[in-house]
C-alpha cells in the first residue's frame, strides 16, 4: 500500500510539474494506440514510420522558428516563404555550377556552397523580418505576411513559376544519409535543433531575455534589455531554421518551387499553440512543441489510413483543432486566474478592528 501511495504521489507531482507536457504525452500515447488498433498492419509498418521520420522535420523546424517569435508575443507567417526561397537558391546554385560529368569532389564542394548560401539567404530573410518588427514597429502579423508574399514573389521571378529539378543525385543521396546506420540525417538535424534551442532558452542570457520581453516588453526595456537586438535575433533564428527546413524539402522533393508546403503555415501555428506556447508571449517550452509536432505527424499519417477522408478536409481539421485549443487555453487561463484570486483572498490576513 505504501509503494502504491508513493507511486501515485510521484505521478501527481510529475503531472503538476508540467501539466501541458503531461497532457500532450497522454494524447500522443492515446493517438498511437488508437491507430495501432484500427489498422495495425499499415500504421505499425516500417514503411509508415520511415515516411513519418522523413516528413515531420520539414514543418517541425519551421514550427520551432514560429515558437521563438511567438515567445516574444509576435508571430512569423513567412516561414514557408523563407524555406522555399532557400530551396530555390540552393537548387539554382546546384544546377548552375555542377556540370555534367563533374567529379564527386567538385559536386560536393558545390553542394556545401549551395547549402551555406541557402542558410545565409534564410537568415537574412529572418533578419529583415526582425527589423520590420523592431525598428519600423510594423505589427508582426502584417510584417511577416507581407514578407511571405515578397519571398514567394522573388521565388516566382527566379523560377518563372515552374519547378527547378534535375539536381545532382549526390545531393539527395547525402541528404538521405543514415547517421549511425539507422537515424535519417533529417531526424538527426531536427533532434539537434531541439536540443540546441532547449539550451539557448534555458541556459543563456538570450533565452532569459526572450521570456522577459515576451512577458512584458516595456519592463524589459526599462530593465536595460535591448529589445531590438532580442527581436532581431529571434526572427533571424526563425529564418535559419526555416532555411534548414527548405534544404530538407529540397532533398525530399528533389526539386524546388515557390508554392511547396503552402499548408505548413497553419500547421506550424497549430503545433506551437498546441505545444503550450502562449500567443501573447512569455511562456512556452521546446519539449511541448516537439511533442505537438509528433502528435500532428501521427494524426496526419493516421488520416491517410482512411481513403474516404479526402486531403481537402485537412485544412478544415487543422483549423478546427486550432480554434478548439485556443478556446480551451482561454478557459484554462481564466480558471487559473480565478483560483489564484480566490487563494489570495483566503490567505489575506484579516484586519483587526481598532480598539
Amino acid at each position: 500500500m505504501k509503494n502504491d501511495a508513493t507511486f501515485s504521489m510521484r505521478i501527481k507531482n510529475w503531472y503538476g510539474h508540467d501539466k501541458n507536457f503531461a497532457r500532450l504525452l497522454i494524447i500522443f500515447i492515446l493517438v498511437v494506440v488508437a491507430f495501432s488498433i484500427i489498422n495495425p498492419s499499415k500504421f505499425l509498418s516500417v514503411a509508415n514510420f520511415q515516411s513519418m521520420v522523413y516528413q515531420f522535420p520539414e514543418f517541425g523546424l519551421m514550427s520551432l522558428g514560429v515558437m521563438l517569435t511567438m515567445l516574444l508575443g509576435g508571430i512569423d507567417l513567412s516561414v514557408v516563404g523563407m524555406a522555399n526561397l532557400t530551396a530555390i537558391t540552393a537548387a539554382s546554385t546546384l544546377v548552375a555550377f555542377v556540370p555534367e560529368g563533374a567529379s564527386d569532389g567538385q559536386t560536393m564542394m558545390v553542394i556545401v556552397f549551395a547549402v551555406a548560401l541557402g542558410i545565409i539567404v534564410g537568415s537574412a530573410a529572418g533578419f529583415l523580418n526582425g527589423n520590420l518588427v523592431s525598428r519600423l514597429h510594423i505589427p508582426p502579423i502584417l510584417a511577416t505576411l507581407g514578407s511571405q508574399q515578397l519571398f514567394t514573389g522573388i521565388g516566382l521571378i527566379i523560377t518563372q513559376g515552374s519547378s527547378i529539378s534535375r539536381l545532382p543525385a549526390m545531393y539527395a543521396e547525402t541528404g538521405k544519409t543514415l547517421v549511425a546506420g539507422f537515424i535519417p540525417l533529417a531526424l538527426f538535424i531536427f533532434i539537434g535543433a531541439v536540443i540546441v534551442l532547449s539550451i539557448i532558452l534555458n541556459k543563456t542570457t538570450f533565452g532569459t531575455s526572450l521570456y522577459m520581453m515576451g512577458s512584458n516588453p516595456v519592463a524589459s526595456k526599462f530593465s536595460g534589455l535591448n529589445n531590438t537586438a532580442v527581436t532581431n535575433k529571434a526572427y533571424m533564428l526563425s529564418g535559419t531554421l526555416s532555411a534548414i527546413a527548405g534544404l530538407i524539402m529540397l532533398v525530399n522533393y528533389n526539386s524546388a518551387k515557390p508554392d511547396y508546403g503552402s499548408a505548413y503555415t497553419l500547421q506550424c501555428i497549430l503545433i506551437v499553440v498546441l505545444g503550450g506556447v502562449n500567443p501573447n508571449g512569455g511562456f512556452g517550452k521546446v519539449g511541448g512543441v516537439a511533442l505537438a509536432i509528433l502528435i500532428l505527424q501521427v494524426l496526419s499519417s493516421g488520416l491517410n489510413l482512411f481513403p474516404t477522408i479526402s486531403n481537402f478536409y485537412r485544412q478544415l481539421i487543422w483549423g478546427g483543432v486550432l480554434l478548439a485549443v485556443l478556446t480551451l487555453n482561454y478557459f484554462t487561463e481564466l480558471r487559473e486566474k480565478k483560483r489564484i484570486s480566490t487563494s489570495y483572498k483566503d490567505d489575506k490576513p484579516k484586519e483587526t478592528a481598532k480598539a
